[in-house]
């Protein structure tokens, strides 16, 4: 039985056949392509993992010889006939249409016009309705960006000190689903990011107030994923990193997003923890911000989250759990705290070194590199020798054609768990160079 389709504004609830989602994104496919395993998955989200550097199949693992797509033209038939049976029984439903460009342009209109803020909370709310509708036109959509000034309208709600919760959360669902959207063209999202980092103080200080916001997971998500925009975009400029990498409580905020709410994980919110994840990655880039993200947390967060059922911590999520824990692992703190977690931290990683693509596996490699044997911690250096397949998972990755400084440290890392009589690779020995990845 597939879950229920959520949808801004949308009173039908929808039951969504699982051959309809993107074994990745888990929304229903836009674009179904096949790869040469023969599992259908939506192009926008096949493409993010092989452009990541992964040669694998995402939900086999099996080796990629070829990296060719085939549109599955059977499923896109399929889902059309679904979409437009569901959208019958909407309009049944509900009297409300599809909106169209000129509307959502009236909806702009009355947006920068209305002198109060409750009334522009119902047309944010139909604005939202046009993006999030894959009955619009990707062309309309993409010109009330650009030729529209939607981000003009919408920046100075959310950066104005006095604009109410309820129309701040209004404008970062409206953002969020453009900057996400797989129509949406990567120069109109610039323009959205570009009128936000503008004033950049003031647009992180108005998405942290809604990631404390108690009561709205989904507005705590959309803060989340425009933020992550943003570091991205901040990312080539040091005075604006900086800011990102110094701002304690908005970093807090984050960790605590994806935090799973009990010790298993079974009941964390997989899209919090997305974009919790992709921010945290952004913002790990820069060393500042690694010490910070270990004292508030992190590490003890990324276990739990690696060590949550994999249909919970979605392959994706933990890739970027992985890179995060490598970078936190390059400072001093960061190798403290996960040796203070000890075994299971390290078990986690093992547990996750596989099936998280390319990057994702190096990265774990780095990590236990790190504090197994730049760190010569002994409680980790155990832990990984008794890791259920952590020396067999060492060679997957050693074999799967990493890059040379994974592959050394691989091998190292086999030294130090010397498996034990029962393997056939009992006494197995390297001769390496000792490569540091930091």
């Amino acid at each position: 039985m597939g879950r229920k389709e959520e949808r801004p504004g949308q009173a039908l609830e929808v039951k969504v056949p699982n051959l309809f989602r993107c074994p990745i994104s888990l929304d229903v496919m836009r674009s179904p392509v096949s790869l040469c395993t023969g599992v259908t998955y939506d192009r926008a989200s096949i493409q993010r993992w092989l452009e990541s550097g992964n040669t694998t199949c995402p939900a086999t693992m099996l080796p990629l010889p070829s990296t060719d797509l085939i549109p599955n033209l059977t499923v896109q038939r399929l889902i059309h006939i679904w979409s437009a049976s569901a959208s019958a029984a909407a309009s049944a439903s509900s009297p409300s249409a599809v909106l169209t460009r000129r509307v959502a342009s009236d909806l702009l209109r009355e947006i920068n016009s209305s002198a109060a803020d409750h009334d522009t909370v119902p047309a944010l709310r139909k604005l939202a309705d046009f993006f999030s509708s894959v009955e619009v036109d990707e062309i309309d959509k993409n010109d009330l960006v650009n030729a529209g000034g939607c981000p003009t309208v919408l920046a100075p709600l959310l950066l104005r000190k006095d604009s109410k919760l309820e129309v701040s959360a209004a404008v970062a669902r409206v953002l969020a689903l453009i900057l996400t959207s797989d129509v949406v063209t990567e120069g109109n999202k610039k323009i959205v990011v570009s009128t936000l980092v503008s004033d950049l103080h003031r647009s992180i200080s108005a998405l942290v107030r809604l990631l404390r916001d108690e009561e709205r997971i989904e507005s705590r998500i959309d803060a989340a994923w425009v933020l992550d925009a943003i570091v991205a975009a901040a990312a080539s400029d040091a005075e604006a990193k900086m800011l990102i990498a110094e701002n304690e409580e908005m970093i807090g905020e984050l960790v605590r997003l994806i935090e799973p709410a009990d010790e298993k994980g079974t009941a964390m919110d997989c899209r919090a923890v997305e974009a919790g994840l992709g921010c945290l990655d952004g913002i790990s880039s820069a060393k500042r911000a690694r010490p910070r993200m270990v004292r508030l947390g992190i590490v003890e967060v990324l276990t739990r989250v690696l060590g949550a059922d994999p249909a919970v911590s979605t392959p994706v999520a933990a890739g970027k759990a992985l890179r995060i824990m490598e970078a936190v692992a390059g400072c001093a703190e960061g190798r403290a705290a996960i040796c203070e977690e000890g075994a299971a931290a390290v078990s986690a990683v093992v547990r996750r070194m596989v099936k998280t693509g390319r990057e994702g596996a190096e990265a774990a490699v780095a990590v236990l590199w790190s504090v197994c044997h730049a760190f010569r911690d002994r409680r980790a250096a155990e832990a990984l020798a008794a890791a259920e397949g952590g020396a067999t998972k060492l060679l997957l990755v050693m074999q799967s054609g990493c890059s040379p400084a994974a592959r050394q440290m691989a091998a190292d890392l086999l030294k130090i768990s010397r498996v034990n009589s029962k393997s056939c690779l009992a006494g197995y020995d390297t001769k390496t160079t000792h490569i540091t990845p930091f």
